[in-house]
């Protein structure tokens, strides 16, 4: 028996019962569940390796399931593949953009599903090297000021503000609203972009691997 875990989440229950089907068959283990909100709550319990996950369902579409599941940090490793009947580039963009790993246009044909599924669980299982370690990081509030490695950074107070509100929480995400209210506050209006720049300036500053975009949501300081 493969120790692999699918779950198909699917509307339409005869995609869901043929999937199942010829996924048991080559020895998978195989949930289904029937809308994105029943995705949510199954994982909540269970954690598959990968997510057979359909685009156009009711009140929870694919794209917001799969930026919901990969906001938190202990999802990032689930593998996610769209099933779609839409076809069109913009589709396959916005579900990548979400952070799916592959995308298969309906109708689906078994041989090619597999396929793909192998591929899917091999680039997953590929072990990442161990991170290097990190400089010494110490952010002392009552001076603005930020030390690294015994080097001190003056940051402009904005930019210390953003970093130490992300630093606060290490691996929390926080949501670009919550930013602007935190950091900028609800009386100033700024632009949209804002934050990007601010994020852009401090990785020049700190190096990418502090902090992480998690697209359509916000950011996370990574500990």
């Amino acid at each position: 028996m493969n120790e692999t875990h699918i779950l198909i989440v699917d509307d339409e229950e005869d995609i869901r019962m043929l999937l199942t089907y010829n996924l048991e068959k080559e020895g998978y283990q195989v949930s289904a569940v029937a809308n994105g909100k029943e995705c949510l709550d199954f994982i909540e319990h269970q954690k598959p390796q990968l997510i057979l996950l359909d685009v156009m369902m009711p009140q929870l579409d694919g794209i917001e399931v799969c930026e919901r599941i990969k906001a938190d940090p202990i999802n990032q490793d689930i593998i996610i593949c769209f099933l779609t009947a839409r076809n069109e580039d913009y589709s396959q963009i916005a579900g990548l953009d979400a952070g799916a790993d592959d995308y298969i246009a309906k109708p689906i044909k078994t041989k090619v599903l597999l396929s793909r599924i192998q591929a899917m669980l091999r680039r997953g299982k590929v072990s990442k090297p161990a991170p290097e370690a990190g400089p010494k990081f110490h952010i002392n509030r009552e001076k603005y000021l930020l030390e690294m490695d015994g080097q001190q950074i003056h940051l402009p107070r904005k930019e210390f503000e953003l970093l130490a509100l992300l630093a606060s929480r290490p691996n929390f995400v926080f949501k670009r609203d919550q930013i602007l209210e935190k950091v900028w506050g609800t009386d100033i209006i700024v632009g949209d972009r804002t934050i990007d720049v601010h994020i852009r300036k401090l990785r020049e500053k700190i190096g990418d691997d502090y902090i992480s975009t998690i697209k359509g949501i916000g950011y996370k300081f990574n500990e």
